[in-house]
């Protein structure tokens, strides 16, 4: 049966956050800065929180499996700096084959941020990682607001029905999939979109792709986001 669309839309607006959301400070442990070389917030992470992303179900990832270095983007489709680190993002899973990536959503903007965060874990649920991150990347590549209509649109054209897509995205998985990526975001204190976790160390917005290379190299000689 076909879910009613005035439900799973409606139904996007019950997401709420648990536990103990630290209120972390937008300081610098790491002197790293941005493309445009100005300071990036970073921060040290507790590891009993970051060691838990991996258990973590809905999580988008490509790269081996055995990589070295994971680096991990908690996004909201509706962040405007999130569109340009899509195309980042994107760019480094092509250029660095040896890093992996893990896509984790933190849809705290608005509630059409949490329709499409909904239709986006149902394409990863069945269509797996690859159409996921496919569909991450034509997402926040079109124009306007994002919602969870627009999100339909850009799934139903990777070869599942908008029907089928609105009954898993409506689904009790994928809403405790949401709220338990979301209580992660919270609980290590990622309150800016995107955030990225590299290790056990936050960074706080986009750094710009050249940036990030530099903490993946420096994770990969030093394991930190940068070397003594």
């Amino acid at each position: 049966m076909s879910l009613d669309r005035r439900r799973f839309l409606a139904s996007s607006f019950g997401l709420a956050i648990t536990g103990p959301a630290a209120a972390q400070s937008y300081g610098q442990t790491f002197k790293v800065e941005n493309d445009e070389g100005r300071p990036v917030a970073n921060m040290r992470l507790p590891g009993e929180i970051t060691g838990q992303i991996q258990e973590l179900r809905g999580v988008t990832y490509v790269g081996p499996r055995e990589a070295e270095v994971t680096l991990y983007e908690f996004f909201d489709y509706n962040c405007p700096w999130c569109r340009k680190a899509a195309a980042d993002v994107t760019a480094l899973a092509a250029s660095d084959p040896a890093l992996r990536i893990g896509l984790v959503h933190n849809p705290i903007l608005s509630p059409m941020s949490a329709q499409a965060a909904k239709v986006s874990l149902a394409v990863q649920r069945k269509l797996g990682s690859a159409a996921a991150f496919a569909f991450y990347g034509q997402l926040l590549a079109t124009k306007g607001q994002i919602d969870g209509l627009k999100a339909l649109d850009i799934g139903a054209k990777a070869g599942v029905t908008r029907a089928e897509l609105e009954q898993i995205a409506d689904s009790d998985e994928v809403r405790e999939a949401m709220r338990a990526h979301m209580n992660i975001a919270a609980n290590l204190g990622l309150t800016a979109t995107p955030s990225y976790v590299l290790g056990n160390t936050g960074v706080l917005g986009h750094p710009g792709v050249k940036s990030l290379a530099k903490m993946i190299g420096a994770m990969r000689r030093c394991d930190q986001i940068a070397c003594g």
